[in-house]
């Protein structure tokens, strides 16, 4: 097998025991909360997603920050000195300009280590999506795939990646400019719940509208149904949370319903969920194309 590690960041929220497992560096972004700044970590160590949300639904807000070039460079060179070569799979260039600055920080180190291999690639996908497809190619590197042929099949791939998902408070995306202020309002009274998808150039796109917040848990497995792989038995499949198991458990229950080889739940983190907001549920699966 090459000699190479895998990175990713901390919006693809894996769990810490995922990352052990399959061995992956995970750099973690920035979030701001009240005026004051924490790390993204796996593990939580900064804050835990439950005082996150807990802190969003007090009235705090939270802001974002993408990962540096210099963050970049201190986090591959140790691996460059080492004689290692570095597989990097980013978050969604179509929500955040990490995957470009990514870019400009490998064309410096590339200068500085010409011997070595970096190859970063968009994995046009957010929180767990993102997980499943970092998850999907260490599961290749595991199986004693090279690092060009880990490359080449996440390149290939990339559009098989399925991510849908619903919000519970429409103000978080107001925020964030993906509704109108109108709308948000509107939606709110009358109890209307969107239903988003991210596209093929990575963006988070409202999809339909339904009302009610059971309504809105099963457009996602019914939009599973439509277009995931149809080998249940041998899927995996990642749903994700914005501090709202029973109702990230209730999607779980449905999916397995197809049997379905392997459903695992993980926290939307700080990162994704200061755009998204508590409540939000989210799932993510092998299908498409999107």
């Amino acid at each position: 097998m090459d000699n190479y590690v895998l990175f990713t960041e901390s919006t693809c929220d894996l769990t810490p025991e995922f990352v052990q497992e399959m061995d992956i560096q995970v750099l973690p972004m920035t979030f701001t909360l009240d005026g004051q700044s924490y790390r993204n970590y796996p593990d939580n160590r900064e804050m835990s997603p439950k005082t996150f949300y807990d802190k969003l639904r007090s009235g705090s807000m939270s802001t974002t920050s993408q990962v540096a070039i210099a963050d970049y460079e201190a986090a591959f060179t140790p691996f460059l000195e080492q004689g290692k070569d570095i597989l990097y799979l980013a978050f969604s260039s179509g929500l955040s300009g990490t995957y470009q600055a990514s870019k400009v920080a490998i064309e410096e180190l590339l200068e500085k280590f010409p011997g070595r291999k970096i190859v970063s690639i968009d994995s046009l996908q957010a929180s767990m999506g993102e997980g499943l497809f970092v998850y999907t190619v260490a599961e290749l590197r595991k199986n004693g795939a090279t690092l060009d042929e880990a490359a080449a099949f996440a390149a290939e791939n990339v559009q098989r990646f399925c991510a849908w998902f619903t919000v519970n408070d429409l103000m978080f995306l107001k925020r964030g400019g993906r509704l109108s202020g109108a709308a948000a309002v509107a939606g709110t009274l009358l109890g209307i719940k969107p239903v988003l998808h991210v596209d093929p150039e990575g963006h988070l796109i409202a999809m339909e509208k339904v009302r009610g917040r059971r309504a809105s848990l099963d457009a996602l497995v019914k939009h599973f149904a439509a277009s995931a792989d149809k080998n249940y038995s041998e899927m995996t499949v990642f749903v994700s949370h914005g501090d709202c198991l029973e109702d990230c458990q209730y999607v779980v229950d449905k999916i397995k319903e197809y049997g379905v080889k392997r459903v695992c739940i993980g926290d939307i983190g700080p990162v994704i969920g200061a755009h998204s907001g508590p409540g939000t549920v989210a799932l993510f699966f092998l299908g498409g194309p999107r």
